[in-house]
């Protein structure tokens, strides 16, 4: 098939990316063509900061060299900025006179400075902050002169200034707001940024109206419009961006403040596309990496022709460091009516914090200082999550909570770079930064790849977002949706939503509908999708056994050194002599190494050969065990007391509700590994209490807690409620866990769903709705009905021990 061709107009961040997003997808689809007037590669434009002040050279700052594009086939024009566009016959006009033709035409020509038009400003020594030639240029003023003036107080204006004056330049900022950074900072916070700056310093001319550029060879002062003047060898043109459109508006192409696109990034003319600063998406323009990120994905994905993406706009935020101080600020944080602000001010430390609230949901939030809760709180506002569970304690960030592993995981900067991030695969912070530094990454996906950092248990990944937003720099916000897995760019919601409400019963029945971009799925999303399937589809849904992973294909959990566990369930914790025995002769008899009392009141037979599970389980099978699913993504244990029966604190009988729970939840196919407890008091010897569900005895009856964790990141429960009555227990925990099983996420354990979804949503949809509760309980057990089987047993009657055989040596 010819391919047909791509024409690419502008190299920067966001057009190159569409291109890596197309050739991940599409490698083969088209002759890429790329114009840039810039005569470099593509770099990193958010890290000139770091290049002004003498962080970074040229070379640190490339995310794209010219052997990237030889390597992809891509055909290359530096220094060669397009013209015009002939949209009648489909080429574009370079500035040497080359006429490029095209199929598809991408527009990415990003935003220029504004250059306010006051006399002089078309002196020597006047130059914007946009691209690499600009900082040459003030890198080579600071070397000959003293005196520069800034033009703007926000973000660049700042991050220009303070570059200057770590070249020894004296520099004032010039603003005509009366405070720094108006759109990112409320007057208090932008008026302790400008005391900082000052100590530092940095001078500022606010509320402050240039009239003229003054001199003769060459820029020599700056007038106000007040008649004030002050010497300027230096004037830096900071004032804001408008987008690119020159070349757009003149094709014809419909424009307002930006190129107009609709939600696939197609233009007025469907054969041209456009992403990035030049772009008025539902009337808005963006300038932060993320959002621009988005729309290369959503590019890509069309002009791929897989048709399925939409972008929908974003939400954004900006977390960024100031000449060392912390800043961080999100949504609308003006005070309207309806709203109603929360305030920390610590003057002398330096610290001042600001949410606004509407209705118990975050609406925006300033940060100054002390950022490391910044990304929760953001998480917050994305997700419209009340707050009125924890708004007593919400200022004091989410470590307060009596969680500071889950979810957010935000205080990255604080640590040191040799702290280990990821227990799973022994990542440290300097391994991350060094990765996202030297291989210009810019999401978690990559992150991933690149480190192994969050890619296995998930624990870290808040932790490593936050990393990752703060290396990035200025501007960058994480993006709105986040895919499942590389495959597609739906995320776990999207997906779920899709099966339900297209009655998807089967993979490739996903993979069809929603277009997945590898024909098979990959280990990660394929294990998802399966849950996904069978806890939509109970009765329908085909469970593919080869998308489960290995330990559940194989119905025990692999060691080190390739032999296996095996953990026979005990209900409850308890067993008879008669089960020991029995336990002891199968031991005996497949030779097993070890043998050890776990955690959860069970005995775990540990080296187990390959070939002797069958075998062992079918013996276990025929003494009446079934299995423990301690290598499932299911229920677990359930730990308990001996309660009232022998204890004289005891006040219930929690043995016999404990093993009753576990006979009614064995089996049960869950997002992540469910474990549960039973305390027949309050002393709460089974440790209910860091459960995924819990059950204290009180005198008067139960009390259930949830949202627990013992593990790595260690989190108390939550109470859901008191209840008087065992039966009682056992409708509400049916009702609890198919609300975790209907809603949480794959790999997703019960502890961050809860903080996700909100403990007062729980509590709505288990404990004030008598109806709803009993529908989930009776969900559940319809489940239950059909996958509450044991695997050893089924596996043993069947035969299947080809499958369980070591792999012969050949030769």
């Amino acid at each position: 098939m010819q391919r047909e061709r791509l024409v690419l107009v502008g190299n920067g961040m966001a057009g190159v990316k569409t291109l890596e997003e197309l050739l991940a997808v599409a490698p083969e689809r088209y002759e890429i063509t790329v114009f840039g007037a810039e005569p470099h590669g593509n770099y990193n434009r958010i890290m000139l900061s770091p290049l002004l002040s003498g962080e970074k050279t040229v070379d640190d700052i490339m995310l794209n060299r010219p052997e990237w594009y030889a390597e992809n086939g891509i055909t290359l024009h530096t220094g060669c900025p397009v013209t015009e566009i002939n949209r009648r016959h489909r080429e574009v006009i370079s500035g040497d006179g080359r006429r490029t033709p095209y199929d598809r035409l991408l527009l990415a020509t990003g935003s220029n400075p504004f250059i306010i038009p006051v006399p002089g400003n078309d002196l020597p020594g006047v130059l914007a902050y946009r691209d690499i030639g600009d900082v040459e240029a003030m890198l080579e003023a600071s070397r000959q002169h003293r005196h520069a003036v800034v033009i703007g107080g926000g973000l660049l204006g700042l991050e220009a200034a303070w570059g200057l004056h770590q070249q020894g330049m004296a520099v004032t900022v010039v603003h005509l707001a009366p405070h720094l950074m108006e759109r990112q900072l409320d007057a208090l916070a932008g008026g302790m940024l400008e005391q900082s700056l000052r100590e530092r310093g940095v001078e500022f001319r606010l509320e402050a109206q240039t009239q003229a550029l003054l001199g003769d060879d060459r820029v020599e002062a700056v007038r106000f419009a007040d008649g004030e003047e002050i010497p300027a060898d230096l004037v830096v043109m900071a004032a804001g961006i408008r987008p690119n459109i020159h070349l757009a508006k003149a094709a014809g192409i419909l424009c307002e403040r930006g190129i107009v696109v609709n939600d696939t990034m197609q233009t007025f003319d469907p054969r041209i596309y456009a992403v990035g600063e030049c772009v008025q998406h539902r009337g808005q323009c963006y300038g932060l990496v993320a959002p621009l990120f988005e729309q290369a994905k959503v590019c890509a994905n069309h002009l791929a022709e897989a048709g399925f993406a939409a972008y929908e706009g974003s939400v954004t935020s900006t977390k960024l460091k100031v000449t060392g101080v912390d800043l961080f600020s999100a949504g609308d944080f003006s005070e309207a009516e309806g709203t109603e602000a929360i305030v920390y001010q610590d003057p002398a430390g330096g610290i001042y914090k600001k949410l606004v609230l509407q209705e118990d949901r975050i609406r925006g939030a300033v940060l100054y200082g002390d950022t490391s809760d910044g990304a929760w709180y953001f998480q917050l506002l994305k997700d419209g999550t009340s707050v009125s569970d924890f708004r007593d304690s919400l200022l004091f960030g989410q470590a307060h909570l009596g969680d500071a592993g889950h979810g957010g995981q935000s205080h990255a900067e604080a640590m040191p770079m040799d702290a280990q991030v990821c227990d799973c695969n022994g990542v440290c912070k300097g391994d991350i930064v060094n990765a996202i530094q030297e291989q210009g990454l810019f999401s978690l996906e990559e992150v991933q790849s690149h480190t192994k950092a969050s890619a296995s248990c998930g624990s870290c990944t808040g932790l490593v977002e936050q990393i990752l937003q703060s290396t990035v720099g200025g501007g960058y916000a994480e993006p709105r949706v986040k895919p499942l897995c590389a495959c597609t760019d739906h995320s776990h919601d999207q997906v779920r939503k899709a099966i339900r409400e297209q009655h998807l019963t089967c993979l490739q029945q996903v993979f069809d509908t929603l277009e997945w971009k590898t024909p098979d799925g990959c280990d990660k999303c394929r294990p998802a999708l399966n849950y996904y399937l069978i806890s939509t589809w109970p009765e329908e849904a085909q469970d593919d056994e080869m998308a489960r992973l290995v330990n559940e294909r194989m119905h025990a959990n692999i060691q080190k050194d390739g032999t296996y566990s095996v953990v026979p369930r005990m209900w409850g914790g308890t067993t008879t002599p008669a089960e020991l025995r029995k336990i002891a002769e199968v031991a005996e008899r497949y030779d097993v190494p070890t043998v050890k009392v776990t955690g959860g009141q069970r005995i775990d037979l540990l080296g187990v050969k390959k070939e002797d599970l069958p075998g062992m389980w079918g013996e276990l099978a025929e003494a009446g065990f079934v299995s423990g699913h301690a290598y499932g993504k299911a229920l677990r244990t359930v730990k308990t007391c001996v309660g009232s029966e022998w204890c004289r604190f005891g006040v219930q009988d929690s043995t016999s509700l404990g093993i009753a729970l576990e006979r009614m939840c064995w089996g049960a196919w869950t997002p992540h590994k469910v474990k549960l407890a039973v305390s027949g008091c309050p002393r709460n010897c089974a440790e209910a209490s860091i459960k995924d569900l819990g059950v204290v005895a009180i005198e008067s009856g139960w009390e259930i807690l949830v949202g627990g964790n013992g593990g790595v990141k260690v989190r108390a429960c939550d109470t859901l409620c008191r209840v008087e009555t065992a039966e009682e227990v056992m409708e509400y925990a049916a009702a609890y866990l198919q609300l975790y099983r209907e809603t949480g996420r794959y790999l997703e354990r019960t502890a961050p769903w809860i903080e996700r979804v909100g403990l007062s949503w729980v509590r709505e949809q288990v404990v004030d709705d008598d109806v709803n509760r009993k529908r989930l309980a009776e969900r559940f057990e319809r489940a239950q009905s059909i996958y509450r089987k044991d695997p050893w047993a089924t596996l043993a009657r069947q035969g299947q021990r080809d499958r369980f055989q070591p792999l012969r040596q050949v030769g």
